[in-house]
């Protein structure tokens, strides 16, 4: 059987990991105009990455160890990455009106310089587009100080 050290020390460095993928997701899809199709996809393919590397290290070992550990800094650790996940469920809203105005005027294919999001969104677009940046912009603040919290109880727990 393996140790917990060499399980908490793949699931260290596959979060960590997560990290560049999320930078240079955002990077690329701010960097890149006009948001084409294939653009979305490259961005999607590195979030999506990143996403997969931190979520399946906690379903698969940090949820199912936490009843027997809740207190401390476990309990600060699985507070701040279930915020960090709730903002992204939030964000997630905003991004499905976003892109089914963008797929409804085929911007994604056909892209329009002279045609405004908000235009094509309607009343409520600047509402979804907001939604969408406090999503993004607090999962990336709550995952940074989770993981900050995490290394610390890996710090403590395994290497020292």
């Amino acid at each position: 059987m393996v140790s917990d050290g060499v399980i908490a020390t793949v699931a260290l460095v596959s979060v960590t990991l997560s990290f560049p993928c999320f930078v240079y997701g955002a990077y690329y899809i701010i960097e890149t105009e006009p948001v084409t199709w294939d653009v979305l996809m490259h961005h999607l393919k590195f979030v999506v990455t990143g996403l997969v590397l931190t979520t399946v290290p906690m379903l698969g070992w940090m949820l199912p160890r936490l009843p027997d550990q809740l207190g401390g800094l476990s309990a600060v650790h699985a507070y701040l990455g279930l915020q960090a996940y709730a903002l992204l469920a939030f964000g997630g809203t905003g991004i499905v009106r976003i892109f089914r105005a963008k797929q409804r005027h085929d911007l994604y294919n056909d892209y329009d310089e002279d045609l405004l999001l908000d235009e094509i969104g309607g009343d409520t677009m600047s509402h979804w587009r907001s939604r969408l940046r406090i999503g993004v912009f607090g999962y990336v603040i709550f995952w940074m100080l989770a993981y900050v919290v995490g290394f610390a109880r890996y710090v403590l727990r395994y290497a020292v």
